[in-house]
């Protein structure tokens, strides 16, 4: 028998919402399925994460980068936002990843403080 918190914990991750959005650019199926991916590696890490809405948008900017990820985490509390420009859509998404696990960090502390 699963206890009720241990089953919402599942459910949890099993539901986590995902949502890649190209912004005047393609589509990449290549992209979709790193950056999904490397997401629910964190929702694993962090299983308060709700939702994970990803934009990419592609700028013309003279000093080489223009290659922009966005992405907000719905999670309790106020959502969290990291946004990244770098000259490769990876090294963007990686950056961005990076900048929200930071933040997930001082979150989950703020929450064991409860």
């Amino acid at each position: 028998m699963v206890s009720p918190s241990k089953f919402i914990h599942i459910l949890n991750h099993l539901f986590m919402t995902i949502n890649i959005q190209y912004i005047q650019m393609p589509t990449s199926e290549a992209m979709d399925q790193l950056l999904t991916n490397k997401l629910q590696k964190l929702g694993r890490k962090y299983d308060f994460i709700i939702r994970a809405d990803v934009f990419f948008k592609l700028e013309n900017d003279p000093s080489g980068n223009g290659r922009i990820c966005e992405m907000r985490l719905s999670v309790p509390g106020p959502r969290i936002f990291a946004k990244s420009n770098q000259n490769d859509f990876e090294k963007a998404a990686a950056a961005t990843i990076k900048e929200l696990e930071t933040q997930l960090q001082k979150r989950k502390g703020v929450f064991k403080k409860h």
